[in-house]
């Protein structure tokens, strides 16, 4: 059979279906704007979320489809702008997806998966893992009770996380959101950590790696897309860090997953959408965004019955301290618990700079013994009573010896305070309850 004619071409056609499509599916460029372009002839063979690439400018540039219609598609580029011409002709990639592997960790990658370190190409996994994946099915998700030290006294004592779990870091521009996000970076008890680092500045990039970073950078795979970039490539980062993450976690890992800023995915999910024909329906997002955000947050957590979990830190950029923005409330809403820093806080010089009262973790109960949760409970008392009456005690309007629970708060709560100061040089904290004690008695 082996100089048979006809077996020698059925194992050519077999190989070539290995290597690559035997069949290319494409058609001719029909229309240009700035970022995107319709394509002619391919509606019956795309999908949606399907990539194409085209030659222009000497050199190949892809993209994602966005829409499909009777007439064709709509393209939308990786790179800022679309060099190709009318008439220029597309073909089909197919779905993004990524095969990573343990020897990404400790590299730096852009949106697609390129590496963009200089050291060099990245070792391909043994399976692919979409961009898009769906997250894992609900009953079949192991349940979260393990406790997490995060090494942040503020969060270890009044918002308590576990492994698997899922917060957010809200806060406005300057206000500590990166430094803390830092500090959780260097928090023990993980096997990888994976960063998102969406929309930043270029400057800032090279600083995070460098610097609060470095201790954990052997275990580490960052994603990066700075600002600059197109919002494709922002939109495609935090979903290039999950798929990472979720290769990590299903090979039985705990995986940190650290996304900053979601916020910013959601602002170029929105120019993406907007591109695509759809209407703004609150504050210039169209409904799509909000679909989008709780399918990306729930494929972080706990995996299947067996396998690992990704515990996820998202940052929530609140656009001018607007915390009933409508992307930071569906993202308050879909989360195990939130973080808020308040500006006011902040310029009191009181770092990390969190809103004790603001902020919840709705796992705490797994953590927390009983003596511990009645202690906070009563302590959190203290602290609303103290901050309510504030103004009447700025103005002289309180006398000591009055209200004997208000003298214990206003004798207690600024030592409180000053016992959560905590600097990214400062060592992580080890034992909150226990340091929270010797301070009070110091």
């Amino acid at each position: 059979m082996k100089g048979d004619p006809i077996a020698r071409l059925a194992e050519a056609v077999q190989a070539a279906g290995r290597e690559g499509a035997l069949v290319r599916v494409g058609g001719p460029i029909r229309e240009v704007t700035a970022s995107a372009c319709r394509i002619g002839g391919v509606s019956p063979f795309v999908r949606l979320g399907d990539r194409m690439a085209f030659q222009a400018g000497g050199r190949v540039q892809v993209g994602e489809i966005v829409r499909v219609d009777a007439e064709g598609a709509t393209l939308k580029a990786y790179e800022s702008r679309i060099e190709a011409g009318i008439g220029t002709l597309a073909h089909r990639l197919g779905p993004a997806e990524l095969r990573p592997d343990p020897s990404w960790k400790g590299r730096v990658i852009d949106a697609l998966g390129r590496p963009v370190d200089g050291s060099g190409p990245l070792s391909p996994g043994e399976r692919a893992t979409p961009l898009d994946a769906d997250p894992p099915a609900a009953l079949g998700r192991a349940r979260v009770r393990a406790p997490l030290r995060t090494g942040v006294r503020a969060l270890d004592l009044f918002t308590p996380l576990c492994a698997g779990q899922r917060i957010g870091i809200f806060a406005g521009s300057g206000v500590g959101k990166s430094t803390l996000l830092a500090m959780l970076a260097g928090a023990k008890g993980f096997d990888s950590v994976v960063v998102a680092l969406v929309g930043e500045r270029g400057r800032e990039v090279r600083e995070f790696l460098e610097g609060p970073l470095a201790p954990s950078r052997d275990r580490a795979v960052v994603v990066v897309s700075t600002g600059d970039e197109s919002p494709m490539m922002r939109r495609q980062a935090p979903r290039a860090a999950l798929a990472v993450a979720e290769a990590f976690r299903d090979r039985g890992e705990a995986v940190l997953l650290i996304v900053d800023s979601v916020t910013r995915y959601a602002h170029a999910a929105r120019d993406v959408a907007l591109a695509a024909g759809e209407p703004a329906v609150a504050r210039g997002y169209p409904p799509s965004v909000f679909s989008d955000l709780p399918r990306l947050l729930e494929r972080a957590g706990p995996g299947l019955e067996g396998r690992g979990t990704i515990t996820g830190v998202f940052s929530v950029l609140v656009d001018g301290d607007d915390h009933n923005d409508p992307v930071a409330d569906s993202i308050r809403g879909t989360l195990d618990g939130h973080v808020v820093l308040d500006r006011t806080i902040a310029e009191q010089g009181r770092y990390p700079a969190v809103d004790l009262l603001g902020s919840i973790s709705r796992l705490a109960t797994e953590v927390w013994t009983p003596e511990q949760r009645d202690l906070i409970r009563k302590l959190r008392a203290m602290m609303a009573r103290f901050e309510e009456t504030r103004d009447l005690r700025l103005m002289g309007g309180y006398r000591a010896g009055t209200d004997a629970e208000l003298d214990q708060a206003i004798g207690l709560v600024p030592r409180i305070y000053d016992a959560l100061r905590q600097d990214p040089s400062q060592p992580a904290s080890q034992d909150a309850f226990l340091e929270l004690a010797q301070s009070l008695r110091g």
